[in-house]
């Protein structure tokens, strides 16, 4: 009855994936993401699938990965905040400083008046200047995150690295999607034949190779994303920098500040904490593929030979942000920790760290607390990251598909 109903539709057997991270990713990161995914189809059935190159799937994976990184980018900066103040990034006025204060009022008025933000009803006096409390300047929650950029850097702001997010969107979901697509594919080809109890396990171990792959080639524009939503600009009236001035900056900073400065170890630094992105990417396309399936091919099942385009939307992005979520939930320590490797200003800590040592610095000032930091937003931006990535993507192959059907 089954394999009936497969064979008269093919999209009952439909698989996704996640983002970043952003992901996404989303995740992707960013969590991104970033974590679209493909069907996973029998050989019997491949023709439905097999009609798509791989270029069609690469931009399918990117238009969904696009659309999403605008959509989730102000939970991603959150996220990025929260964490970055764990790890002792100080957020305060732009104007605190008397070297801002005479950039801005010039040297003639540095002493002009200093209100509070609008967020801060409390300010003492210190002469003719108003002093703003430390804590005007600390996020306590999500919610106050939001708040306080809004107010404090203008509503734009929550949109910081989306450039960045954009630029990741295309190489990395159009490199992950078509990717998982080959490798799981194959490898349930293979242990169809010869391991079928093994056959389950290739959507997770696709996924990992996949994900490994894209991270690999695309980490600079991550870190750069990372450290543009970490940093807020000290400088009222200073233009944030954008990715490459990002980029240059970090190689600029290790190059004048290490005792042994060369090019090569300057560029090196571009992928510093890649390693702890694995750590957290790898598991999290594991976690989420190894969820998604199931859960999406059951809500197919129920639709049966009846498939249209609404109910394949509406199948995987509810299994994706299920998916999505319960994986940026179990991943988030790892997320911590990469957050922390890239906004590392050191240069011999940022060469010399690994995310085992990061991972035992957060333990021990924060504890399970300090390991979860962040964990709301990410929850929050994960999920419909991997939603809106999944559906998007697999509605887009299904009205290729019919397409080339019909022609």
């Amino acid at each position: 009855m089954v394999e009936s109903e497969r064979s008269q539709n093919p999209w009952m057997n439909t698989r996704d994936g996640h983002d970043s991270a952003v992901v996404m990713e989303t995740t992707v990161d960013r969590e991104g993401l970033r974590f679209g995914a493909p069907q996973a189809q029998p050989s019997s059935n491949s023709s439905s699938d097999g009609d798509l190159g791989v270029t069609e799937r690469a931009l399918s994976a990117a238009g969904a990965a696009f659309l999403s990184a605008i959509i989730v980018n102000p939970l991603d900066v959150v996220k990025t905040r929260l964490q970055a103040q764990a790890a002792g990034v100080a957020y305060s006025h732009p104007l605190s400083n008397l070297i801002s204060r005479m950039s801005y009022f010039g040297p003639r008025t540095m002493f002009a008046d200093l209100r509070c933000s609008p967020s801060c009803a409390r300010a003492g006096i210190h002469g003719t200047v108003s002093i703003c409390p430390p804590d005007c300047f600390q996020y306590k929650g999500t919610l106050d995150v939001f708040y306080k950029i809004i107010r404090q850097e203008g509503f734009a702001r929550l949109w910081r690295g989306t450039n960045a997010g954009l630029a990741l969107a295309v190489p990395t979901v159009g490199i992950y999607l078509p990717c998982y697509d080959i490798f799981r594919n194959r490898l349930e080809e293979v242990t169809g034949q010869h391991v079928p109890s093994a056959t389950p396990y290739a959507p997770l171990v696709a996924g990992s190779l996949a994900r490994s792959l894209a991270c690999a080639t695309c980490y600079p524009i991550e870190l750069a994303r990372t450290r543009m939503q970490a940093f807020n600009v000290t400088q009222t009236g200073m233009k944030p920098h954008g990715v490459w001035k990002t980029l240059l900056g970090i190689i600029s900073h290790v190059q004048s500040t290490s005792v042994q400065s060369n090019s090569v170890q300057g560029y090196r630094v571009l992928w510093t904490g890649m390693g702890a992105q694995l750590a957290r990417d790898v598991p999290f396309s594991a976690i989420c593929w190894s969820t998604l399936e199931p859960i999406r091919r059951k809500l197919l099942g129920l639709v049966g030979d009846e498939a249209d385009a609404l109910s394949i939307l509406g199948a995987n992005f509810s299994a994706g942000f299920v998916a999505g979520s319960l994986a940026a939930g179990a991943t988030c320590p790892l997320d911590v920790a990469k957050t922390r490797r890239q906004i590392e200003n050191d240069p011999v800590r940022q060469l010399r760290m690994t995310t085992r040592q990061t991972l035992w610095e957060i333990w021990r000032d924060g504890g399970i607390k300090g390991l979860f930091t962040g964990v709301g937003p990410r929850v929050g931006r994960a999920g419909p990251s991997v939603g809106i990535v999944i559906s998007c993507y697999e509605v887009v192959k299904y009205v290729l598909h019919h397409h080339y059907a019909t022609s």
